[in-house]
């Protein structure tokens, strides 16, 4: 069985590295529409068995439940890294051999872009391997597949990129690098904000940073990106 992993945290904790420019109440309804618009593409893509969210946030869970997503409850929450292994581990156990993990903060991602991962994921022989996709700055990990799904421990955070890459390379696991711009695209910091405003791109996501009229509170905390 094939699943994806979605681990929700609280919301009104969310984004904290916006603090200084979005408020609590922002950044709760900035994760949930980031929220809404993953679980809407993951509903509509195929070639998976099944979806987990592992939370201890009661909103994630009714609307996963809503979309016939199956639950891991949590008690309390130390770190993403340890709600994925713990989700991962879970259903290891339950007989799933492979699992991708996806953030909520991936306001470009599309159906297609979960399909063709999926797809990736399963082409591993022997059912070992693992695959990327790097963050749009390249050292983040926007999405990570594992077969199985317990194949190395998480170290989401700062340049998780290069943790997950040594421990591939030190247990010789086959690790493929996927880069897809619509999945590199994540929102942790100003900047991230101000590249998907200026792409003009974002849907639901798009549409609530400019309710917010975010142009001249991110002038004074990020340098506008190009955009392609």
């Amino acid at each position: 069985m094939r699943y994806i992993l979605i681990p929700v945290k609280s919301l009104p904790r969310a984004k904290q590295r916006l603090a200084g420019l979005l408020t609590r109440k922002e950044r709760a309804g900035l994760a949930r529409v980031m929220m809404e618009h993953l679980f809407a593409e993951v509903a509509k893509a195929r070639g998976y068995d099944g979806v987990a969210v592992v939370t201890l946030c009661r909103s994630a869970m009714r609307m996963a439940r809503q979309l016939g997503f199956e639950v891991i409850p949590e008690t309390r929450q130390v770190s993403e890294s340890a709600s994925i292994d713990y989700g991962s581990g879970v259903l290891r156990r339950r007989g799933v051999r492979a699992v991708l993990r996806l953030p909520i903060d991936l306001p470009l991602i599309s159906a297609d872009d979960i399909e063709m991962l999926m797809a990736r994921l399963s082409a591993f022989r022997r059912d070992r391997g693992a695959i990327i996709v790097p963050s749009r700055d390249e050292t983040g990990t926007n999405a990570l597949g594992r077969t199985p799904p317990d194949l190395f421990p998480s170290h989401f955070g700062p340049q998780s990129l290069a943790w997950h890459l040594a421990e591939a390379r030190d247990k010789k696991i086959p690790c493929d690098l996927v880069y897809l711009p619509r999945v590199a695209c994540d929102l942790d910091d100003p900047e991230d904000l101000a590249f998907l405003l200026h792409s003009g791109r974002g849907g639901g996501t798009l549409d609530y940073l400019k309710q917010l009229r975010l142009e001249e509170r991110l002038r004074r905390f990020a340098r506008v990106p190009r955009t392609e």
